[in-house]
């Protein structure tokens, strides 16, 4: 929030005294205020999705922790009991390839997506390998972290309406700390967390006017920034604030605006519907969010599904798990396809890595970035097929590994963004978005 205070003897506009504080920004979203988001958007307006891009909406499903793919799939049904685990094999709709038992119904819909099992992040280390994987990037780069692929697409795509382009369900990934942020390029290009739908009093309060903020006042503190907006025009150094009141009114707009109200009211949607995604399970109403988000025109939607770091008794917990998610995102897929918005929406799904073959002393599997699965779907990608494979014991790949600038060039191709292109840090560094890569063109054969 931005207070200005005037001078003792500042003219009156609207009946108020410019020497009482000016709150600027008051309605704010997640964290950031409504004209910083605003500003994001005039700064980018020669920039947006090029006439090449496949798909104008993305939803990346990050599965923090480290799906186990040999428990889902990718199973090893012949190898022995301490790699094969205890569940069965199940026949997917793709000629000889087999899923687990816990995974019907992304069995049943095999046909919509293209599934990758050769995932090679290359690092065991989760903080390192999920920055790697939400960024595209190795390393780290002089004076910090690489923006994450959402922050890059809000900073190379133009919104699509008045709501924010990018948002986190619930919030962005951490393990120790928040990864997958917009680093050096700002706050203004950070998602906005909604925090979890499926929490009884659940409600994005920061997209929505605040209590103490009527329409009437809204209204009003739009000819308050026209005087905060002159006033700013004789301070030096005041480039921001001079054009404040233009971005102060597309805020009003959009704390205002039915598509903002109508994207985050569930209440909307069937039992039935509900009943398809899971009512009663976190993933499904956060995956029932991320439709309603893209179908309003968010541009990136980041779905967090978390918890997937099982070193110890890892089968008690894939029994509670892997059906809720696996329910979840067959319905988000499926209902994405009924209403016409996979074709231009691609999901996105994968991890840190996967985890090991042999079950250890505590019954898990620990950390393993030598394979894994991905899932890509919608946006061109031609669903019904299976890109690599992993050796008997699903250790290594025996064909077409699949790392990190790969999955992040396929979603900015897909976007029509151009991934080579310099971006300038803060202190004038040009940074490429991404290392020499190239998008996995098989996804679209």
């Amino acid at each position: 929030m931005l207070t200005l205070r005037g001078g003792a003897g500042s003219a009156q506009c609207d009946g108020v005294m410019r020497r009482d504080f000016l709150r600027v920004g008051a309605l704010s979203v997640m964290g950031l205020s409504l004209p910083d988001l605003l500003r994001m958007e005039a700064a980018q307006a020669a920039t947006g999705a090029g006439s090449r891009a496949r798909a104008r909406n993305v939803i990346l499903i990050y599965l923090g922790g480290g799906l186990t793919h040999h428990d889902t799939f990718d199973p090893k049904p012949d190898a022995p009991a301490e790699i094969r685990g205890k569940y069965a094999v199940i026949p997917t709709r793709l000629a000889g390839i087999k899923y687990t038992d816990q995974m019907p119904r992304m069995a049943e819909c095999s046909d919509l997506y293209a599934l990758i099992r050769t995932q090679v992040t290359g690092s065991d280390h989760h903080e390192t390998a999920a920055q790697w994987m939400l960024t595209g990037n190795y390393g780290v780069m002089q004076g910090g972290d690489y923006p994450a692929i959402g922050a890059i697409v809000t900073h190379e795509t133009k919104p699509l309406n008045t709501l924010p382009p990018y948002f986190a369900i619930p919030r962005n990934h951490s393990f120790t700390w928040e990864l997958g942020k917009s680093a050096w390029l700002g706050e203004q290009y950070e998602s906005f967390k909604t925090g979890d739908p499926s929490k009884p009093d659940w409600k994005v309060t920061n997209l929505a006017l605040q209590p103490d903020v009527s329409v009437e006042r809204l209204n009003r503190r739009k000819t308050l920034l026209q005087c905060v907006d002159s006033l700013a025009r004789r301070v030096e150094g005041s480039a921001d604030l001079q054009s404040m009141d233009a971005f102060y009114q597309r805020a009003t707009q959009m704390v205002l605006s039915p598509e903002a109200r109508a994207a985050f009211d569930l209440s909307k949607e069937s039992d039935q519907t509900k009943e398809r995604y899971g009512k009663t399970d976190r993933w499904g109403m956060q995956a029932l969010l991320a439709r309603r988000l893209v179908e309003s025109g968010v541009r990136f939607v980041f779905l967090q599904y978390s918890a997937w770091d099982h070193h110890a008794k890892i089968f008690e917990s894939c029994d509670k798990m892997l059906r809720p998610f696996e329910q979840a995102v067959a319905a988000l897929l499926r209902d994405l396809k009924e209403r016409g918005l996979l074709d231009h929406t691609l999901v996105a799904m994968f991890g840190d890595f996967g985890r090991t073959s042999k079950i250890n002393k505590d019954g898990g599997r620990d950390h393993w970035g030598n394979a894994g699965s991905m899932l890509f779907a919608g946006g061109g990608v031609r669903g019904g097929q299976v890109i690599g494979a992993t050796d008997e014991r699903g250790e290594y790949a025996l064909e077409r590994p699949v790392r990190p600038p790969e999955v992040a060039a396929t979603i900015y191709d897909a976007l029509g963004i151009d991934y080579s292109r310099e971006l300038v840090t803060p202190q004038g560094r040009p940074v490429r978005i991404l290392p020499d890569a190239e998008p996995i063109r098989e996804l679209y054969g």
